[in-house]
């Protein structure tokens, strides 16, 4: 899509890479325009059934070019108007998109990095990836939905001292704590990603919607809203093609196929 944002499919898996490896992909304006619109154009196509996410060279994402940020403020945007500008549009459309969406953590992650690798569905990360809720260091509070997701992966208590005493977190430690889903090899990172991503693409795509769905509003929400999403999600997703024929497949003792409609 552009020099700073990669974009290729493979079947029905789109990948889109951050692509500032000299900077370990640093978040600047341009950078930021064309990640959201990589997002939108992946979750507009129907052909594609699964993202990854991923950054390239030797860092998954560092979160905001600092350089660019102190422009900004030397210019009198103290308001930090990106975050509502990019950051906040960025991860509705990561949390919104109605297919899953895959973090392929290379390498470190910190601050609005590391957070958009928390919106994302699953987090596979390198052994050589880190983890690092940076704002602190510079006199921020969290931005990218770390306030929202951080908590919910890790708890109360660990997400408070990430992000108040910064220090980062190995993959392993990450691990521990239930902040990714698995930890390979940094040589075998983009298959176990593909891998999983081309599992998740076979899979009935449109319950995978109805699970986010389902998932976001009891995140914030009572009993009783929880359990009509739920329904809502049932009535949806019992007129799709994938829950007949899978219930026929199981019924037949066959394996069902599903096509994501």
């Amino acid at each position: 899509m552009s020099d700073t944002v990669g974009y290729d499919i493979d079947g029905a898996v789109a990948t889109i890479t951050l692509n500032r490896p000299d900077a370990l992909n640093a978040l600047t304006v341009e950078l930021k325009v064309r990640l959201r619109e990589a997002l939108e154009r992946a979750g507009a196509d129907d052909a594609v059934r699964a993202v990854v996410l991923t950054g390239a060279g030797r860092g998954f994402c560092v979160g905001q070019d600092l350089r660019e940020h102190a422009d900004a403020l030397a210019s009198g945007d103290t308001s930090l108007n990106t975050v509502r500008d990019h950051y906040n549009p960025i991860v509705h459309a990561l949390a919104e998109m109605s297919k899953p969406v895959i973090a392929a953590v290379n390498g470190a992650a910190a601050g609005a990095g590391a957070s958009l690798a928390f919106a994302c569905d699953f987090r596979l990360a390198s052994d050589k990836a880190s983890f690092m809720m940076a704002f602190a260091r510079v006199g921020l509070g969290p931005d990218t939905g770390a306030s929202w997701t951080l908590q919910r992966l890790v708890g109360l208590g660990r997400a408070t001292a990430m992000l108040m005493l910064a220090e980062p977190i190995s993959a392993e430690q990450a691990l521990d704590m239930g902040l990714v889903n698995g930890v390979v090899a940094a040589e075998g990172l983009a298959a176990a990603a593909a891998e999983l991503a081309a599992k998740l693409a076979a899979g009935p795509t449109a319950a995978y919607a109805g699970i986010k769905r389902a998932l976001a509003t009891a995140a914030v929400s009572d009993l009783r809203t929880a359990l009509e999403t739920e329904a809502d999600v049932q009535a949806a997703c019992g007129q799709t093609d994938d829950h007949r024929n899978a219930t026929q497949a199981f019924l037949n003792k066959q394996q069902p196929t599903f096509s994501g409609r």
